[in-house]
């Protein structure tokens, strides 16, 4: 067989990646993978059921179906399995939800003047980006992220280990939803956890923790985990999706707050994207370095080293490295001597 020539695939495939956008967020919007789910299979049931034209629901659904979102059989479509683990509405696993903050204004702005970014070295949308004093995106974040961040939480918990009788102190810095303390406190029923966040933010948390039936093992702590006391001490401090928004002397400061904080023997526990050291695999780890630079002013997708380095400078003698699959991030437990 001889070579294949040069195609031109991959550059009309990416530069119309924003059509696939859109059409997953009609079909989330018009509810469309619930309607299948419950038994509407033509277009003419699914165009019924959510008021909108046959046509459209008929290539729209289409389109999905060549996406790979649905399966076609004559007329009747039918959800792929990852469609019906995500996107119908009654799975506990439902993800559409998560479109109002991956999608949201301010996010799609900063890739639309990505351009200015990569010139700067940083988010051309303002001076700090996503990490700006207060920003409400991320009581955007912690209402629709959630449901994602549920099985990372459970593979986060399970590095704690020991006995899940044992007397916990945890510490959830830039807390969001609270799912990862959560978490540690369902698993550790001796658990106290500190959610430390934005107000506005960790009202979600006080929300999710009443729901998990944990409120009275939650603590709040108000306010920006740069400026706020951290209190103490904890055997766990939890930094999870935060490092990555800055810096490395901007986290060395926060790795050396951590040090402060925890007990003799504590630990801390990072989450986050962390690329191999080529910095492009995996792939749906490593991208989270262009989130940064179209986001944030200075932060990365950090290498296991460069925070093995980042937590030995702040005192932590040892950190080791966790893949956590099948999700697309890592964690690293650093422990205090």
């Amino acid at each position: 067989m001889a070579p294949q020539g040069p195609s031109p695939a991959l550059f009309f495939d990416t530069i119309s990646a924003y059509q696939r956008t859109e059409a997953l967020r009609a079909a989330i919007e018009l509810d469309l993978f619930s309607l299948v789910a419950a038994g509407r299979q033509t277009a003419t049931e699914l165009a019924n059921a959510c008021q909108a034209a046959p046509r459209g629901i008929r290539i729209l659904a289409d389109y999905l179906t060549i996406l790979g979102f649905l399966h076609k059989h004559g007329d009747r479509y039918e959800l792929t399995a990852d469609a019906k683990a995500f996107l119908d509405r009654a799975s506990p696993a439902y993800l559409g939800g998560a479109v109002s903050f991956l999608l949201a204004p301010g996010l799609r702005e900063s890739f639309q003047q990505l351009t200015a970014a990569v010139r700067r070295g940083g988010t051309a949308v303002s001076d700090e980006g996503t990490v700006s004093h207060d920003n409400p995106i991320w009581v955007e974040f912690a209402r629709a992220m959630a449901p994602l961040m549920q099985m990372p939480a459970q593979l986060l918990a399970g590095l704690v280990g020991g006995d899940t009788g044992q007397p916990l102190r945890v510490l959830d810095v830039a807390a969001g939803h609270g799912l990862f303390g959560i978490t540690i406190a369902d698993h550790y029923r001796q658990a106290h956890v500190t959610a430390l966040d934005w107000p506005n933010v960790l009202a979600v948390a006080a929300e999710n923790a009443r729901r998990a039936d944990v409120a009275e093992r939650y603590a709040l702590r108000p306010g920006s985990a740069f400026d706020v006391a951290w209190g103490g001490p904890y055997d766990i401090v939890l930094l999870t999706n935060f490092l990555r928004h800055f810096d490395v002397p901007t986290c060395e400061q926060v790795a050396a707050k951590a040090h402060a904080a925890l007990a003799p023997g504590g630990r801390a526990l990072t989450l986050d994207f962390i690329p191999e050291p080529d910095r492009i695999t995996p792939p749906s780890t490593a991208n989270f370095a262009l989130v940064m630079l179209a986001t944030t002013a200075h932060g990365d997708a950090y290498t296991f080293a460069e925070l093995q380095a980042i937590f030995a400078r702040a005192g932590f003698p040892r950190s080791e490295f966790y893949a956590l699959p099948p999700t697309a991030q890592q964690a690293v437990v650093s422990y205090k001597g």
